[in-house]
């Protein structure tokens, strides 16, 4: 019979199908977006049915507590056959069915894609299916399998979307339905909170199909109603019975995110004891091993303070997790350091996570763990970046891929991204885009602005450019995909499917979650972060040619931290290559605040944050500092927390000693008012804070304006501030790094250059250095270099820096090994010999002569590269020869030619400086060495290669630029007036004259710019170095 259409005045609803924007591009709104707007019509529950994913759920999840909406779990999955299906949680068991069925899906194709069989379906063993019938031949025999395998719990569902055949369609369930004894359910098929982003969805349909919207046709969709209609829509369009359903269903759904339970992997755990003992043992013998001689009550009394919150809140596990890992690394010399807030607990220092001891900081326990917080620890290892991988393949071994997982990352689109995107789906053509691209792009408060290029001819018209700011301004921040974490491990004694489906990462032998950190944060499910850190790679490696070279066995503990000449180094800023110290920024703070010791160290490393410059305590520092200002306490008790930074709050642990000294807070609640700071004036949690924190510093006799201005502070100091703990882990490599370069340049600078990219400076800008320290470079020669960067025995007993083949453009290791192996067993006769025994193809043998590798066999770079010209490849029974035609008496490149030859090649030079080469045609220019020592105030041009750009987001709208001439670089300021005017001089320039004013205090000398000018016409197709962090 046919369902009778009647209006009421009121229905209860519960929408059953639902797809976020985490099915990527088929959904058009946010779960937060979906979730909200459901609550605010009056639905009953909402159900996110993601295509075979769960990456939305969470999100939806939690937003379904804040606005007290039902979130039920479910999935829509497409079979192999054409069958769509939505399944939903109704209990736990179905959940963990689910995600096994996602999980198994996944795995078999590569990344992004899945693939299920109706008969992976019949594992389902309990929870609600709804089939989504697609109205021809198959859907009868769609409906008996549904039938006959899920009796009782399965649905047809049928959406109606004013498509001129509702009534036909309405018939044909209701014929289905009475058939094969299934209920029929309304579901809307919905991908929007609202209908006016049908236009994005037309969109996002067009990026997916990667045809332009006018191509797509029939494809999109042919109306706007698959969004949360409002109630009375919904009673209009469906008959009763079928709404009732949805609320029949969404009531036996009792499954909650909160019904997941995580567990530790038991083989953690020796044989008859418990987590907390074996932790407290391992504890114990840290503390022997860190203090031989015995330590103090007062660190026993923390110890022990700290163990028995770990074992409150359930983290032993973790902690053991977390050793297994170190101790793997351990036996295979891979060097590793603990850093973030884990550097706040003793217990980690003991364990050996960490290498910061309680003699450097002021530990903060509560700053890592603490009872309020209700939250997972977090403990960033990081491990040298060229052996991670070692790291990893351990964890998938001893623990398997179905209990060991890496955690997502969401991909979003971001300006440029989304402006190609939709760009091309509104039929922007290319040459039009990349035009479009160099414009000045901004985004501010939820919009979008492009200011067209100058002197550009760009067809595009008014309407068009403003349907695609529009549409770029509703798509930014939308997932694009899941990527994998940097290195946050989830492990579980169980199956990881049990928790949250798995999916194929990109990289192959790679399997993520589809959750990331947040989302594990929400639920507690913890993690291990492996990360990667190139510094450690370079100290390794240093250590190691320290061990060839000398023979001594040097690590980080026999390194002195009270080493004057290291010190005296970094306050001169001669810190190029330096860990955390390098920067630009860090550069000019050095000669002002000049470190002597290991604390100020931290404090630098601190100071150069967004908190302490956006809170305005830099300055007041450095007056304290250098005794223009005396700092002013209001009691001995404030003075204890702040006198290490004169009265300045630096670090967060600062922050949450105040608010327990002067507010009274307990640490755990200190420490979500340093949470809840991030969103300082966005959140009703900072307001509650704020006023229990003056009411708390009033009763404690504090007077207004110390109340006032420790509140500023605060406000200052946000989110950004820098915890104490991590910025002493990380003054510790860099300091180590310090001392390296201070003691054995050549050794320093070849372990860096094998260890690239990494840092702000490129290999060139590193040689250049070095040569400034008077290290001798060698150059690329076949029958010299290896692979990496070597140090090798000079004159009268000192080293020498010889490149290695790993510089050469192009060539790939598994050649430079080969050639270094088989020269290893004797060097090569000729040219010949070299392409015989290295098996070297014309392509890399035209690499190594380009880049003058063969000087030594064949004679300059004209010559090699006639003789590469020669090489005929190998005949089947033949080796390669090369002809040996008589060869031209070819000259030497001038000294341009091979200075543009070796960028093109090599990256670098060890010639003279390319302005050196130019410097006839900069009559005028000052040398950078000359503007060191010009006074303030004094007016000067300059020209230097682009070799740095920045853009840092605390310094509203300043672009620094760091540009090098033969002498060395100079760093120039522009302000953001000036930015405009001379857009692409700032953004495009590779060689930049400036003519401007000298800014000096002290030794720290800046340009000021005021006239820009490309030159980059003088240095042609010159391959310049530059690190842009634009």
């Amino acid at each position: 019979m046919l369902y009778p259409m009647k209006k009421r005045s009121y229905i209860s609803y519960a929408e059953l199908h639902c797809l976020t924007n985490f099915t990527f591009s088929h959904g058009a709104s946010h779960p937060e977006e979906l979730v909200k707007t459901a609550a605010s019509l009056g639905y009953k529950a909402l159900a996110i049915t993601d295509r075979c994913s769960f990456s939305g759920l969470v999100k939806a999840y939690e937003s379904g507590k804040a606005h007290n909406l039902k979130v039920i779990c479910g999935t829509e999955l497409v079979c192999e056959d054409g069958m769509k299906l939505i399944l939903l949680a109704s209990n736990l068991l179905s959940y963990q069915q689910i995600s096994y069925l996602i999980t198994k899906s996944r795995l078999r194709k590569g990344k992004g894609d899945y693939q299920i069989f109706k008969e992976d379906l019949l594992k389902f063993s309990t929870g609600f299916l709804i089939w989504i019938p697609t109205f021809n031949d198959e859907d009868k025999k769609y409906a008996a399998w549904v039938s006959r395998n899920f009796t009782g719990r399965s649905w047809i569902g049928l959406g109606l979307f004013y498509s001129g055949r509702d009534r036909e369609y309405l018939q044909t369930a209701v014929a289905l339905s009475t058939t094969f004894s299934l209920p029929i359910v309304a579901v809307g098929d919905v991908r929007m909170h609202t209908s006016s982003r049908k236009p994005l969805l037309d969109t996002l349909t067009a990026i997916r199909l990667k045809k332009r919207v006018m191509d797509t046709g029939c494809e999109l969709f042919s109306n706007s109603e698959r969004y949360l209609r409002p109630l009375h829509r919904i009673e209009n369009i469906f008959p009763k019975a079928l709404i009732d359903q949805t609320i029949a269903i969404a009531s036996q759904c009792s499954f909650s995110l909160e019904d997941l339970k995580y567990s530790y992997p038991k083989e953690l755990i020796n044989s008859g004891g418990s987590t907390f003992t074996q932790l407290k043992n391992l504890t114990k013998q840290g503390m022997k091993r860190r203090w031989p001689e015995g330590t103090t009550l007062n660190t026993k009394k923390k110890i022990l303070h700290e163990l028995f919150l770990i074992r409150e809140l359930n983290y032993e596990g973790y902690f053991l997790m977390v050793c297994d890992v170190i101790d793997f690394a351990k036996s295979r010399g891979i060097l590793y350091q603990g850093r973030g807030s884990a550097a706040n607990s003793i217990v980690c220092y003991c364990l050996g996570i960490t290498e910061v001891s309680p003699k450097h900081i002021d530990m903060l326990f509560e700053r890592f763990i603490s009872r309020e917080r209700n939250e997972p620890p977090d403990i960033d290892i990081d491990f040298e970046h060229e052996r991670r991988e070692e790291v990893i393949q351990h964890i998938y071994e001893k623990y398997s891929r179905k209990r060991a997982a890496i955690a997502a990352t969401v991909v979003t689109y971001k300006i440029r991204s989304a402006i190609r995107d939709v760009g091309k789906a509104l039929g922007i053509n290319g040459s039009e885009l990349k035009q479009l691209l160099k414009g000045k792009i901004q985004w501010k408060r939820g919009q979008v602005t492009i200011e067209k290029v100058e002197n550009t001819d760009l067809d595009i018209s008014n309407v068009l450019l403003g349907h695609l700011i529009n549409l770029v301004s509703q798509v930014i921040g939308f997932p694009r995909h899941l990527s994998q974490h940097v290195g946050g491990f989830v492990i579980t004694d169980g199956p990881l499917s049990d928790l949250v489906p798995l999916e194929n990462a990109a990289m192959a032998n790679r399997t993520i979650l589809q959750w990331d950190k947040t989302d594990l944060e929400i639920l507690g499910i913890l993690k291990v972060d492996c990360l990667s850190l190139g510094i450690l790679t370079v100290i390794s490696r240093s250590f190691l040619l320290i061990k060839e070279l000398t023979g001594e066995n040097l690590s980080i503990s026999d390194i002195p931290f009270d080493d004057p000449s290291t010190y005296s180094m970094i306050q001169s800023a001669d810190t190029i290559g330096v860990f955390q110290i390098e920067s630009r920024a860090q550069m000019t703070m050095l000669p002002r605040l000049r470190p002597q010791n290991y604390y100020d160290l931290i404090i630098q490393v601190a100071i150069i944050r967004p908190g302490p410059i956006q809170g305005e305590m830099v300055h007041p520092y450095l007056r304290r500092r250098n005794g223009q200002e005396i700092p002013d306490y209001p009691d001995e008790r404030v003075k204890k927390v702040l006198g290490r930074t004169l009265g300045v709050p630096l670090f967060q642990e600062q922050i949450i000693r105040l608010a327990m000294v002067v507010g009274g807070f307990s640490p755990g609640e200190a420490d979500q008012l340093r949470r809840a700071m991030t969103n300082w004036g966005e959140s009703d949690d900072i307001s509650k804070f704020q006023t229990r924190l003056l009411a708390g510093m009033k009763d404690k006799g504090y007077s207004d304006s110390f109340s006032q201005s420790t509140l500023n502070q605060m406000r200052g100091f946000g989110g950004y501030g820098f915890p104490e703990a991590h910025a002493a882990s990380f003054a510790l490599l860099a300091y180590i790094s310090a001392w390296l370069k201070n003691h054995m340049p050549e050794i320093y600078t070849t372990a860096l250059l094998n260890s690239q990219p990494m840092g702000f400076y490129s290999c060139f800008q590193l040689i250049q250095d070095a040569k400034r320290h008077g290290v001798k470079v060698l150059s690329l020669d076949v029958q010299q270099s290896n692979w990496d960067c070597t140090v090798e025995k000079y004159r009268d007993g000192k080293y020498a820096l010889r490149l290695g083949l790993r510089i050469v453009k192009g060539l790939s290791a598994k050649v430079g090994c080969r050639i270094e192996k088989k020269r290893a067993m004797q060097p090569f006769k000729d040219l010949n010999d070299l392409v015989v025994r290295a098996k070297l193809s014309r392509s890399e043998l035209q690499l190594l002569s380009k880049a003058n590798a063969l000087e030594t066999l064949v004679g300059n770079r004209h010559q090699a590269n006639w003789k590469a010209l020669g090489f005929r490849a190998p005949l089947p029974l033949l080796p390669p020869v090369i002809e040996e035609a008589a060869t031209p008496l070819l000259p030497r490149p001038k000294e341009g030619e091979e200075v543009l030859a070796d960028f093109e090649s090599i990256g670098l030079t060890l010639g003279r400086h390319p302005l050196a080469l130019l410097r006839k045609h900069l009559i005028g220019d000052k040398l950078s060495s000359d503007l060191l020592e010009l006074a303030q105030g004094t007016r000067a041009k300059f020209s230097g290669l682009v070799v740095v750009r920045q853009k840092p987001s605390s310094a509203k709208g300043v672009i620094f630029l760091t540009l090098e001439d033969e002498m060395g670089p100079i760093n120039v300021i522009i302000w953001p007036s000036l930015v405009n005017t001379y857009y692409n001089e700032v953004m495009h320039s590779k060689l930049l004259s400036i003519s401007g004013t000298v800014q000096r205090e002290g030794e720290v000398v800046h340009l000021i710019a005021q006239v820009l000018e490309d030159r980059s016409s003088l240095i042609g197709q010159l391959d310049t170095p530059l690190r842009n962090f634009c």
